[in-house]
């Protein structure tokens, strides 16, 4: 379940602001911050919406430049990301 938008700068040497959600998990009740692919993406995730994350890195460390995250989003109420994106399918209403 999406709790809030966060934005997270990139560490040094690199200089960017990486969108990032924080999620709060249903199976234990931790929040964790997610990553939110593709330009716009984060758009598309309102508070409370539940919302399905993959690994992303390796083996359970933070990927690339952006310290802490290990997740990223997949789908936001079951609708998958990028198709929301490519404005393939629309977010259901609820």
């Amino acid at each position: 379940m999406s709790v809030e938008s966060l934005l997270l700068d990139a560490k040094q040497p690199n200089s960017a602001i990486r969108k990032c959600a924080r999620v709060q998990l249903i199976k234990n009740g931790k929040k964790i911050s997610v990553f939110v692919p593709n330009d716009g993406c984060l758009n598309y995730i309102e508070e409370n919406d539940e919302v399905l994350i993959a690994g992303f890195g390796r083996k359970g460390h933070a990927v690339g430049d952006i310290p802490g995250v290990r997740f990223k989003v997949v789908k936001v109420s079951g609708v998958s990301l990028l198709a929301l994106f490519k404005e393939q399918k629309e977010k259901p209403r609820s």
